[in-house]
């Protein structure tokens, strides 16, 4: 059987979107390029082995320690909106990652942009 972790990565690095992995310990397991790029000012792809904690001011760290006990508490708990940016028009949702038997075991954080993609249909010009 292939190995499915280069898919995986593949699909995650592919995505425009940022996503930051974090451990059940809050630490930043994995940052696409996208996060790295947008978080360059913050450290970019050197905030990788660090907490998610050191990025955030005391209320988000409040906030993030309450849906990641909430995802604990279940595993259908998967899956909170946290955000909305109307400059940018898109929802943020922290999402759980599980293994195999339902357990936590961290969690990501998914941006989902609302507006419209007006790229043609099918277009592979690659402009």
């Amino acid at each position: 059987m292939t190995e499915l972790n280069e898919y995986f990565k593949s699909i995650i690095d592919a995505d425009d979107a940022q996503i930051v992995v974090c451990d059940t310990r809050h630490t930043i397991i994995y940052m696409n390029p996208a996060a790295v790029a947008v978080y360059s000012k913050r450290g970019g792809d050197r905030l990788v082995g660090r907490s998610i904690f050191d990025c955030h001011n005391e209320r988000s760290v409040e906030l993030i320690k309450r849906v990641a006990d909430w995802f604990s508490q279940s595993a259908k708990n998967n899956r909170v909106h946290t955000f909305y940016s109307e400059k940018q028009n898109k929802d943020v949702y922290m999402i759980a990652l599980r293994d195999d038997s339902g357990a936590l075991v961290g969690y990501y954080e998914k941006h989902e942009f609302r507006a419209k993609d007006d790229t043609p249909f099918y277009d592979m010009s690659g402009e």
